[in-house]
């Protein structure tokens, strides 16, 4: 990519260098979209996020104000309360599965109908969670950040994003195993 710190896109970003800027976009736009998506499920909002979460940061910036450091944390937390808004004011849509997610032409149909099943118990479980909960999951497992990260994105101390990971795991834990558990019974 570029040798660029957060720090320096950040100061570039200050003084609204339009190169800067346009780094920051291609360098946080693809994660924030991935990001969306698997909360909206839904291309057309993924993509309504990331330029609402640019626009709201380029209005910040603009105004003088913005973030001294976690740049990447910022955008996010910016997307995410997006997100949460979006929520608030409409429920979420069906869960669908992206071309992303779905598995090899070449498996067999039965291995293919069985990966869509697991992925949507996931998808099912994931929606189980609290708001904190399922980002929590999403920036560490699928984002693969590590703790401090995700604690400068939630605005929560690292001890914090730790216990919201374990709570976290333990309710998809436990939806997960009761799923299974579910389809034995429904065999039987």
């Amino acid at each position: 990519m570029n040798s660029f710190t957060e720090q320096d896109l950040l100061i570039g970003a200050r003084a609204y260098d339009l190169n800067i800027l346009g780094m920051i976009y291609d360098r946080y736009s693809p994660g924030i979209y991935r990001y969306a998506m698997r909360l909206l499920g839904d291309e057309c909002l993924a993509e309504d996020c990331v330029a609402e979460t640019f626009s709201r940061f380029l209005k910040v910036i603009r105004s003088g104000l913005g973030p001294k450091d976690h740049l990447q944390a910022y955008l996010y937390r910016i997307a995410h309360n997006w997100i949460t808004d979006r929520y608030r004011r409409q429920p979420p849509t069906p869960i669908t599965l992206d071309d992303s997610m779905h598995a090899d032409k070449n498996t067999l149909p039965e291995l293919q109908t069985e990966t869509i099943m697991e992925q949507k118990e996931v998808l099912l479980a994931l929606r189980s969670l609290t708001a904190d909960q399922r980002q929590v999951v999403i920036l560490r497992f699928i984002e693969g950040w590590g703790n401090e990260e995700v604690a400068a994105a939630l605005e929560k101390p690292v001890g914090a994003i730790k216990a919201l990971q374990h709570r976290a795991l333990e309710t998809l834990r436990i939806c997960l195993v009761k799923g299974k558990k579910d389809d034995i019974d429904g065999i039987k």
